[in-house]
């Protein structure tokens, strides 16, 4: 198979945080990726901005060694890097004053796209937007990139969001969620839209539930002071999770359009019924043999912020109404797992005796690790001895399927970056949806607040509480185990 790299236009990219951890992990090794594979042309321009006063070439020498750190070497060579790292530059800039503005100003070329990444906190957002707009430094085709969190709750997202629209168009802005760059997310749409195989059955009528899950091995660590305010509701249900959901329950949109897509996902959260307080279930994970607890992370002795939560939620539209879909999310985790399991009802009647075998259909769609999808099918046993029957797998691991060229596939920030080049918000939140999901989420919050439930003890690297096993077998259903 032949891949199709398609260059970009000519562009100016600057990254405010350009020094910052995302800057130096997956931002720029990303772009040095996207240079080597040709997609990025010869007169584009990089610009790394941040509080700290340096020469062009002490930033390029910190790139350098970012590349080297996070790069294989098979990824990289010198001729290569050279020629990335000539194409950067860098300012030293005051996101709340006036230092370096100017500077800025006069590196911005006409003529070519124009893109900002905020890669900064988001209390520096409307610093940066109105200082962009009062220097006349973007123009009216200038894209922004913003990063989550898009709010605390629905009244700091609509804040945020009128903030940024006193100096941006919504057509300019994009709100990056790195979830929807996966290039199973997108294969998702692919399978569900490009395929008469599956679109029929994806309903109620055929479709028993669906599992969303994101386990990690990790503690909340050095992230402890802003995972103590936010929790694994507002880190990750309310918008990557979410994001998951609405993809796999959204209408058909009329086109592959970023407006039509979006469209139909906002739907998808107006639909969602409020969650019964007996339909969640929050954790918080307790100290192991060689790990410290999530109190010791977080620096908090009396935190009851949950670093797990599982869910049972309903989509109340002809569609889906009675198929319940189960997200559950959590740090500390047996493994490292995102997937989805789609599980098929089983046949309304069986032609077979009942110890045979047979049991329902699954789609395993797998973001990580190892990207794919198997469908789960009964087979009849080789062999003699009468009809015995058995679940395969049916598997399209990309690595496996495609070969090297799925082994080089584009991580998540490479595509999104580059989408924001082309000018394309398919894969970006807009203002409206985000709002959207928060009004979802903060009763759900508010409710477990008024309560003052604390979250259930589980051990690391287990499968989370005990309660989130029961919240699938009172309803006759089981989780797929984490890591098989």
């Amino acid at each position: 198979m032949v891949s199709r790299v398609i260059p970009v236009e000519a562009f100016d990219l600057v990254i405010f945080g350009g020094t910052g951890d995302l800057a130096r992990r997956k931002i720029l090794p990303g772009l040095y990726r996207r240079f080597r594979d040709g997609q990025i042309p010869d007169d584009a321009r990089i610009v790394g901005a941040a509080r700290s006063d340096m020469s062009a070439e002490a930033y390029r020498a910190q790139v350098a060694d970012a590349l080297n750190e996070v790069l294989p070497a098979s990824k990289r060579d010198a001729e290569s890097v050279e020629a990335f790292l000539a194409r950067l530059d860098y300012v030293g800039i005051d996101a709340t004053g006036t230092h370096g503005w100017p500077d800025l100003s006069q590196k911005m070329r006409a003529g070519v796209v124009q893109a900002f990444y905020f890669s900064v906190a988001p209390a520096l957002f409307g610093d940066l937007a109105k200082r962009l707009h009062k220097h006349k430094i973007a123009g009216p085709e200038a894209r922004i990139v913003v990063e989550k969190p898009f709010g605390h709750d629905l009244a700091s997202a609509r804040d945020l969001n009128a903030m940024l629209a006193r100096h941006f168009d919504e057509q300019q802005i994009y709100r990056i969620d790195h979830y929807l760059g996966k290039e199973t997310v997108q294969n998702l749409m692919a399978v569900r839209f490009g395929n008469l195989l599956f679109e029929p059955l994806w309903r109620n009528q055929y479709i028993d539930h669906v599992q969303i899950t994101v386990a990690e091995t990790v503690g909340v660590g050095g992230r402890g002071a802003y995972y103590d305010k936010s929790g694994a509701m507002r880190d990750m249900v309310q918008n990557h999770l979410m994001q998951l959901l609405c993809l796999i329950a959204m209408e058909p949109p009329a086109k592959f359009d970023p407006d039509a897509v979006r469209d139909e996902k906002l739907k998808v959260i107006r639909a969602l019924d409020p969650v019964e307080p007996g339909d969640v279930v929050r954790g918080q994970y307790r100290a192991g043999a060689d790990t410290p607890s999530y109190r010791d992370d977080a620096e908090n002795p009396a935190s009851r912020t949950e670093s797990f939560i599982a869910m049972k939620l309903h989509v109340s539209n002809w569609r889906w109404n009675g198929t319940p879909f189960y997200l559950r999310t959590g740090k500390r985790m047996k493994a490292r797992v995102s997937e989805i399991v789609v599980r098929f009802k089983e046949p309304p009647h069986s032609i077979f005796e009942e110890d045979t075998g047979q049991s329902a259909n699954e789609l395993t769609i797998r973001l990580q690790p190892n990207e794919g999808m198997d469908l789960t099918v009964t087979i009849k046993e080789p062999g003699p001895g009468g009809m015995r029957l058995i679940d395969v797998p049916l598997d399209m691991t990309f690595a496996e399927a495609l070969g090297e060229e799925a082994a080089d596939v584009p991580d998540a920030y490479e595509r999104l970056i580059m989408d924001v080049i082309r000018g394309n918000q398919t894969l970006f939140m807009r203002g409206d949806e985000v709002e959207a999901a928060w009004a979802w989420t903060d009763p759900v919050i508010a409710a477990w607040d008024a309560r003052e439930e604390k979250p259930i003890s589980y051990e690391a690297g287990s499968t989370g509480p005990e309660e989130a096993l029961i919240l699938m077998h009172r309803d006759g259903r089981r989780w797929r185990e984490i890591g098989s």
